[in-house]
């Protein structure tokens, strides 16, 4: 499972990797909190809704983007916040995060890791083999999973062929 935090909008994105052939999307969407509510009901419920999608598809992973230098500090402290609520909600519920930089994340779906939001929807339509684009927070948590599924098969296949050790393969799934 893939997550892109933020206050008003948080997006999420289910991609199976079992078959290893090809991606096959669950489910993508955004969570969204009420602007009217007090802050720290809006983060409760970002919280609440996390905690159903975690049991509705039982998420072995979760990748989410590293903090990022933002200009506005108000917003960076939200998106903190937000953030930090989405990273105590996998780890209560026993799912281990990976976190990926954003250029590791548009490396990873159009080799390019200064690819723009169009792109990255576009080429999540297609490397999903989805009918219609999804919306920009929904595409940008399917980015960062398929990103990490990505990483994290490169790096077991190269335990399965004795070219790196398990521990070397746990550091490389979070950088590469």
């Amino acid at each position: 499972m893939g997550i892109d935090p933020g206050i008003s909008h948080t997006g999420f994105g289910v991609v199976d990797a079992e078959a290893r052939e090809r991606l096959l999307p669950v489910a993508s969407g955004t969570i969204r909190t009420n602007a009217r509510s007090p802050f720290v009901e809006r983060l409760s419920e970002l919280h609440a809704e996390l905690e159903r999608l975690f049991l509705q598809y039982r998420p072995q992973h979760m990748a989410i983007e590293e903090v990022f230098f933002a200009r506005n500090v108000r917003s960076a402290l939200l998106l903190g916040q937000a953030r930090g609520v989405v990273l105590l909600s996998a780890a209560l519920a026993h799912i281990p995060v990976f976190e990926y930089s954003a250029t590791e994340i548009k490396k990873a779906i159009c080799s390019y890791g200064h690819a723009g939001k169009d792109q990255i929807k576009a080429m999540v339509k297609v490397l999903l083999k989805l009918e219609r684009t999804v919306p920009d927070h929904a595409a940008d948590a399917l980015a960062a999973s398929i990103c990490h599924i990505h990483c994290f098969h490169s790096s077991r296949a190269a335990v399965a062929r004795g070219t790196m050790n398990v521990r070397e393969s746990l550091v490389h799934s979070r950088r590469s």
